[in-house]
């Protein structure tokens, strides 16, 4: 288990004091504990394949898992397929992908999916953001497009400065352009043709689940609409700096894998 006492894995006393309450209150079962994946339990990477969880954080998530009356979630930008192939997460564990758009549950033989349908209109739409952010990350170097089931997402953070600021304006005026979803997170610009954040898909999980209370932990621009959308019982841990309506936060993923730790013993 996570040291919460070793090196850059501070846990603030406010924090601590919190998680320790919520360990020991029966009244919060099932408490869901629902994560951001890059930033949160695993540390930013210029490459977003060379992401991985801390193994610190594998064992935690794995603990947890295993405690009668905890449901696990991990809520991310990342497409279902990306996300299940680098979370190493327990069975049982909820996967959100693409900001709510996706969601699946993980068992022994893989993932049970909920399947995405996009009509006809949105699959024309999504393929004609396609095309044009292309053009928008075309002849700027470190400007690179994914293409999600429901979303094409225009990444700037390997581009110099120079490059990633138009190419992020560029990506904001086609979203208002064509009237579709637009989300501005870390060095992202994400459209999407199927309206979801993280916030109502998070709602919709507690309410399936029936959980008292949520401990939500995230670093982005985009986790803040989970923020706001959770209550004054909830625990909301913002990872990292820049602003944030979080009541708690943390400075790196050590300490939030040292934050769930203490939580994990808190459980009793």
């Amino acid at each position: 288990m996570a040291d919460a006492h070793a090196p850059g894995t501070h846990v603030p006393a406010d924090l601590r004091d919190r998680l320790v309450a919520l360990g020991g209150d029966p009244a919060a079962r099932p408490l869901l504990v629902a994560l951001d994946f890059d930033g949160t339990l695993a540390p930013l990477q210029d490459d977003p394949a060379a992401s991985r969880i801390l193994p610190a954080g594998v064992e935690v998530l794995a603990a947890l898992a295993a405690r009668d009356g905890v449901e696990l979630a991990l809520v991310s930008g990342r497409a279902m397929a990306d996300l299940h192939a680098l979370a190493q997460v327990p069975a049982g564990t909820y996967l959100v992908g693409s900001h709510g758009a996706e969601r699946a549950r993980v068992t022994q033989f893989g993932l049970d999916r909920d399947v995405v349908e996009l009509t006809h209109a949105q699959a024309d739409l999504l393929a004609s953001l396609g095309a044009r952010a292309a053009a928008v990350a075309r002849g700027r170097d470190g400007v690179w497009v994914e293409t999600k089931p429901t979303a094409v997402v225009v990444h700037t953070r390997l581009a110099e400065p120079d490059d990633a600021a138009p190419a992020e304006a560029e990506a904001l005026a086609l979203g208002t352009e064509l009237g579709v979803g637009t989300l501005h997170g870390k060095d992202v610009v994400e459209l999407t043709v199927l309206a979801a954040d993280k916030g109502t898909a998070l709602q919709a999980l507690r309410h399936e689940l029936g959980a008292p209370v949520v401990l939500y932990a995230g670093d982005d621009v985009t986790d803040e609409h989970a923020f706001a959308a959770l209550d004054e019982q909830d625990v909301t841990l913002k990872v990292g700096p820049g602003q944030t309506v979080a009541r708690y936060r943390v400075a790196d993923p050590e300490a939030g894998v040292a934050a769930l730790a203490l939580l994990h013993d808190a459980l009793g």
